[in-house]
This record gives C-alpha cells, structure tokens and sequence, in this order.
C-alpha cells in the first residue's frame, strides 16, 4: 500500500471534502452533458479567479483584457472544433492537437518551444464490479494558461481547481502550479487501485487453495489489469523525471520542486507495488496449475482404480459365465430327442452325461483360477 501524504494540513496536498464548495462558488467540473466540451473556464490573477466566461470566446476575451492572468479551461470529451479554436488562440503545434483529438496516447511529456503536452492516464477502482477502469487525461501547460482535456471520468479535475483556489499562494505560482497538482491528484488516485487489487490477490488465493474451478480464468483478468495499471503508472516516473531535469533549465519554482519529488516518490511506491502483483500472479498462476494438475492426477488414478475393480468384476462373471454354459450346452443336445441318438437307450447315458457336465465345468474352473480370473 502506498503511504500516506506527509504534507501538512493545509499544504498543497490538502485533500477537500467532496461537498466543500470553493470561494468562486461554481459547482464541481462534472460533464454538464453526455456530449461532453466546456466543463469550466477560469481567469485567475494573483491566484485568485477574476471571471468565469461561459464560452472559449469569452475565456479569450477575459484573457487579453486582464493583464498578467491566467486561463485554466477544462474541457471534457470536446469535438474537435473546440480543441482546434484552442490551438489557434494558444498557437499549439498540429502534432499535440492530433494526439488531443484522437486520444488513446501512453503517457508522456512533449515540448513544443514555450508549451508542454502531457499526457496522463488516471485509473479508479470500481468496487461493485471489482476491476480497473482508466482514462486518458490532455493537458497543455504555456505562459498564461492551462488547458485539460479528459477523455474519461477520472480524474475529478475539479477537487484540484477547489484545492488551488483555496490556496491562491499556490495558484499564484502560475501553469507549474496546475500542472504538479494534476499530477499529484492522478498519482494519489492510484493509492485506492494498489488496494482494490491487493484485495483481490488476496482473494484470488483463498479461491486457488479453495479448489474454485474459476480461479484460473479471475487469474487472467486481474493480471490484465495489472499489466494495464503498470502501462500506466510506469512511463509517468519518465514523465517526472524530465519535469525534474527541465527545472533548471526553464526556471522552475524551487517550493514546486519540492513538490516534484514528493510526487515522484508515491508514484515510485505505486510502480514498486504493482511489480510486485504481477510476480505475485504469475506465481499463484503456476500454483494453481500444479494445483489442477495434482486433482486431475487424483481423479484419473480414482479412475483407473474403478475401471480396475470393474474388470475383474467382469472376468468373474465372463469366468462364470463360461462355466455355466457348459452345462447348458451338454443338455440342450440331449434335449433334443432325436430318434437315432446312441446315448438314449445306453444304460449309462445319464450317468455319462451329468459326468461330462461335471468334468467340462471343473476343467473351465482351474482354467480361470489359475488365470486368476477366480
């Protein structure tokens, strides 16, 4: 499990209650419609909000009006109309604005002069139907604004807006700012995902040691997730790790640094953990095979000792079967009362013919005993 947030309460960190509502009074950035596009748009000076524009127009007019302010825009699924009026406003390079319309990018940092896209893949756990759902998160950083544009339900883009508005302190420190507090707030949302999966590991081991038939196949499903949780927590240290080397040279806060670091241990700690997981599985994978290879060895011997017993079961009543028929045999030609029949008027006839029954029986009997069919 990750450990919990050193930072002070209070500090950037600070996680907000879900009703607590921020000093600009909006509501949380939630999609208004199925469709998705503008969720909320904001121009901060001084890390305070100075306007609200309802429309990209209006955030464009604020902007330019306002001198030495800052657009945060949050876009949710947008068409591709929206995110091109933005690259015109901004000047954003056609390559950041294909990856932004198209989606479905690993994680990864770009710059392109003065601009940073980051790309990010926020996960959260679902605990009804026990698996990993992740999302695709857009963000481009330049001198006076910020731009997000998510592509699934996580992360709540609007907690950090709230956290940041509550510490104009913070906010003050311009783009960097927003940028680290997404990254800190899609980091910690990996924390419940580490324990959602530890969760079930522990309980894919009570089913494999349990003899459930259908562990092998939850076995396969949790270890696609893994694998799908590790695609996107991994390259994210990258992500950090070139944020860090670029401080220097493009003048980077020194107290969001420090925040940098704190950031890059807890993904570190994710990363670790979901390593680990993987092994685990595929070791509780290799259990559970020799697991089924051991019951289906113990039901082919319980097998082969019940057709065993069924074969000598049936040499007896073959060995049986044979000796009776002798008999039988002997009796139904002398039941036939032919006229011309030497046995029939003999005195001896019956006496010869019980004897031959007699004999013929005995000799079948030692025949199978000694085969040891008796």
């Amino acid at each position: 499990m990750v450990d919990n947030d050193p930072r002070p309460e209070g500090g950037f960190g600070r996680q907000l209650d879900e009703h607590e509502v921020s000093p600009s009074g909006r509501e949380p950035e939630e999609p208004a419609t199925p469709f998705g596009g503008l969720i909320d748009s904001a121009v901060y000076t001084g890390g305070r909000r100075r306007a609200s524009p309802s429309t990209l127009a209006d955030t464009y007019r604020c902007l330019q009006e306002l001198t030495d302010s800052m657009a945060w825009i949050g876009l949710y699924r947008p068409d591709s109309d929206q995110i091109i009026s933005l690259a015109r406003e901004f000047r954003l390079h056609d390559l950041a604005v294909e990856d932004a319309i198209n989606a479905h990018q690993r994680p990864k940092l770009e710059r392109y002069g003065e601009t940073l896209f980051v790309v990010l893949r926020a996960a959260r756990y679902l605990d009804q139907r026990e698996e990993v759902e992740f999302s695709e998160l857009h963000l481009f950083i330049g001198p006076g604004f910020v731009i997000t544009v998510r592509h699934g339900e996580a992360p709540q883009l609007s907690a950090v807006r709230r956290r940041l508005e509550d510490e104009p302190g913070m906010l003050a420190r311009g783009p960097q700012a927003v940028l680290y507090a997404i990254l800190d707030q899609v980091v910690d949302g990996y924390a419940p995902v580490v324990a959602g999966l530890e969760n079930d590991i522990d309980e894919i081991e009570t089913e494999v040691f349990g003899g459930d038939p259908n562990a092998s196949r939850r076995i396969y499903g949790l270890s696609r997730e893994v694998i799908q949780f590790q695609r996107a927590a991994r390259p994210l240290l990258g992500v950090l790790g070139a944020l860090a080397a670029g401080s220097g040279k493009y003048g980077s806060d020194e107290e969001l640094q420090r925040y940098l670091r704190d950031v890059t241990d807890h993904l570190t700690q994710v990363v670790e953990r979901v390593d680990s997981f993987r092994h685990l599985l595929q070791n509780i994978l290799a259990v559970n095979a020799t697991l089924v290879s051991q019951q289906q060895n113990e039901e082919m011997r319980s097998l082969t000792a019940a057709s065993y017993a069924q074969n000598e079961e049936l040499k007896k009543v073959s060995s049986w079967a044979a000796i009776l028929f002798a008999p039988t045999l002997i009796g139904t030609v002398y039941g036939m009362n032919f006229v011309h029949m030497p046995e029939l008027r003999w005195r001896f006839g019956y006496v010869f013919a019980v004897g031959l029954m007699a004999l013929v029986c005995a000799t079948l009997y030692l025949i199978f005993k000694r085969r040891g069919w008796l």
